[in-house]
């Protein structure tokens, strides 16, 4: 049984886009025979990468997936938080030798866009408990 790790960012302006997100991930790792054996909830987007990488230091997480959503604003913010975001969870994943799967939506999306892409979340733990496998082998 693989056993993942789950980094959730909390931030969602208008909706229960992340809360979706998350059931189904939790969904995903149990029609798929994983655990999600640990949780950290973190602030927002940004904050993922220091939260993926205390999970993937464990011994008991053989992957971790990560759930969030960047949804556009009046400025470029969006785009910074997502591209540091996306290349703090790719150091972490080559640091630690742990597969981190990259669940986060946007940017440059519409509240519409994303409350349209909740199924990443398992998404995401799907690509997590495949890498995880394909790499014990």
């Amino acid at each position: 049984m693989v056993q993942l790790g789950l980094v959730v960012a909390q931030y969602d302006k208008h909706g229960a886009v992340i809360e979706e997100m998350e059931h189904g991930a939790y969904e995903a790792a149990a029609d798929n025979n994983a655990e999600i054996v640990a949780s950290i909830d973190v602030p927002g987007s940004y904050d993922t990468p220091l939260a993926a990488d205390r999970l993937a230091r464990r011994s008991d997480v053989d992957a971790v997936a990560v759930l969030g959503a960047i949804i556009s604003g009046d400025t470029d913010h969006d785009q910074v938080i997502g591209n540091a975001a996306a290349q703090g969870l790719t150091d972490v994943s080559l640091d630690r030798d742990t597969p981190v799967t990259l669940g986060i939506i946007g940017p440059g999306m519409s509240q519409d866009e994303a409350e349209a892409r909740t199924d990443k979340g398992a998404s995401a733990v799907r690509s997590a408990i495949e890498l995880a496998t394909e790499l014990e082998q």
